[in-house]
Order: structure tokens, then C-alpha cells, then sequence
């Protein structure tokens, strides 16, 4: 498995890392927790060693799925996990106060059972809070021991004067990024320089879209988030063109031997140096579809086709 260093962590983590959307059993169709289980461990078993989640993915299931799932082997892997999406009385608000952080930092150590996390990261920056107060309160709880490295999430170019005083405390930034999304492409690579912090790319199967197992015909039930047009990979000329990105990823991935999704993977390991690709999947064969990604390297013809499909 290839590994990236993050600043602050003891140990190099793997480049691929299982996303814990899914884990949180909402919104993304039918989801067997025994399943997310069984996944969560046979990645463990292929080399996977980092797993991300936040306390917003079914409101702290997906954080206690991961912890009692992964107990037994915490000195070996490293988790990731977010706050900053508060939810009370009904409303969805941002909020990165340092009140917040106390509560929400205890709160997701006891669903994850550890007493420490190892990438701790800002779900979005509220608008509100000022970076200093915002990054200072992280430091503090790195230098106690409660997270061992600090991270930020849907970062702009125009978040970096105020973030760049504490560039040596940021470890990683969660943007964005796929071979169906590579609208801020420039902007991630702009901010990787700038802080020089790993890019950590979320959405990178298009959320299934580049798994090449859906067709223009596809259709998701009330119970997946898909069914909403704000996922546009699934609508109109968008799922067009990703139909065509598919279409030029089949023969690759056929003349290496791996699934499709396994080409997504590796476009993004190959385009972003030192990035970490999350993805987040709900059974062990799609944990091994997306480490297949290990097996091989793409040729330059190939990254060249993929990136005139996917321009």
C-alpha cells in the first residue's frame, strides 16, 4: 500500500482511506452496518491504515461504528474525524467556536472509544470565528494529547492569508476532486503549495458515478441523497459526459486487470503528489475493488486520454 506523511502523525498512513459516509447508515440507500464492518476490516487486511469519518455522518453512528469495529487494532490505524456541522433543535448551522470544539471533541472520543484522534479537522470553516481563535484552540488540544495532527476541509485560495500563520500545524485539507470533478483543480494544488499540507480528495468516485456500474438509465430511491438533483453526477449533460469518462476508463482498467473504480483511484494517486483518496464504500468487495488501485500504475497515454476525456 502507498503511504503518505502527514505532519504531526508518528506514522506514514495509507493513500487510500475508507470514507465513513456510508457507516453513518444514512442516506445512501440500503446500508448493512454488518456489512460497513466487514469492510472496515478486510480494508485493515489489504494495508488500509487510515479511515475518515465526522461526527455528522448519522449524527455519531458512523464514529461509533468505526470505533467498535476498529478497537482492537487502534495502535495500528489512524482516524481521521470532523466537527463543525452543528445540528440542534431541528437546524443545520456551522459552528467552530471554541466552546463547540470542547464539546464536540468529547463527544466523538467516546463514540470512537480512544482518548486520543489522529487528524482532527475543520468541516467548514464557519465565517464567524476567527482563524487565530479557530487554530489556536486546535494547537492547544494537540499539544494536551487529544489529536495528534490538525486538518481543514472545502478550503478556498481565499482562505489561505489568514491560515498561512499556522501553515506549520496543517497537516491536511479535504477538497473536492475526481475525475467528475476536477472544477477546482487548480485551487487544491494552490493551497497543497501554500501550506504545504496533503490534499485529501473526497467525492472521488463521483459518489459511484466512476465505478462504471450505472448507465444513463440510472435511478436512485428516496432513501439515497443520489435521488436529489444537487448531485448533478447523476443528471443531465453532466452524467453525459462521466458516461463518456467511463466509457474511456473500461479498456484501461480491462488491460490492467482491475475494476473501474480502481482507475479513479489511481488517475488522482498519479495528478495530486502526496494526495490521499477517500472513498467511501458499504461492502468488502468494494474496499477491494478501490485497492486495486495498489497493482499498478497508469501509462502516460492513458493519464493523457483520461485527462482529455475528463477536461
Amino acid at each position: 500500500m502507498e503511504k503518505s506523511k502527514l505532519k504531526g502523525m508518528p506514522f506514514e498512513v495509507s493513500r487510500l482511506c475508507m470514507g465513513g459516509c456510508p457507516a453513518g447508515e444514512y442516506g445512501w440507500g440500503n446500508v448493512s452496518r454488518e456489512e460497513i464492518e466487514h469492510a472496515m476490516l478486510h480494508a485493515v487486511e489489504m494495508g488500509v491504515n487510515f479511515f475518515d469519518t465526522a461526527d455528522a455522518y448519522g449524527l455519531g453512528r458512523s464514529e461509533e461504528t468505526l470505533g467498535e469495529t476498529l478497537h482492537a487494532c487502534r495502535n495500528r490505524i489512524a482516524i481521521a474525524t470532523k466537527f463543525g456541522v452543528r445540528v440542534e433543535n431541528g437546524k443545520t448551522f456551522w459552528d467552530n467556536s471554541p466552546t463547540y470544539i470542547e464539546r464536540a471533541l468529547a463527544a466523538s472520543l467516546k463514540r470512537l472509544h480512544t482518548d486520543y484522534i489522529d487528524l482532527y479537522q475543520v468541516h467548514n470553516l464557519d465565517g464567524v470565528t476567527p482563524i487565530p481563535q479557530l487554530m489556536e484552540a486546535l494547537i492547544a488540544h494537540q499539544q494536551k494529547g487529544d489529536i495528534r495532527a490538525i486538518g481543514l476541509s472545502n478550503l478556498s485560495p481565499g482562505d489561505l492569508p489568514a491560515l498561512l500563520p499556522y501553515r506549520e500545524y496543517i497537516a491536511s485539507f479535504q477538497n473536492h476532486f475526481s475525475l467528475a470533478h476536477r472544477d477546482d483543480e487548480a485551487a487544491i494544488r494552490d493551497i497543497a503549495a501554500g501550506l504545504a499540507a496533503a490534499p485529501l480528495t473526497w467525492g472521488s468516485l463521483g459518489q459511484g458515478i466512476l465505478t462504471g456500474k450505472y448507465g444513463a438509465d440510472v435511478h436512485f430511491g428516496a432513501d439515497d441523497r443520489r435521488s436529489r438533483a444537487v448531485y448533478d453526477n447523476f443528471y443531465g449533460e453532466k452524467l453525459q459526459k462521466n458516461l463518456r469518462i467511463v466509457e474511456a476508463m473500461r479498456p484501461i482498467a480491462a488491460a490492467h486487470g482491475v475494476p473501474v473504480s480502481a482507475i479513479a483511484v489511481r488517475w488522482i494517486w498519479d495528478e495530486l503528489p502526496g494526495s490521499v483518496v477517500i472513498t467511501g464504500v458499504k461492502s468488502p468487495e468494494q474496499a477491494e475493488a478501490n485497492a486495486a488501485a495498489m497493482t499498478f500504475e497508469l501509462t502516460a497515454a492513458e493519464r493523457a486520454a483520461l485527462n482529455e476525456v475528463s477536461r
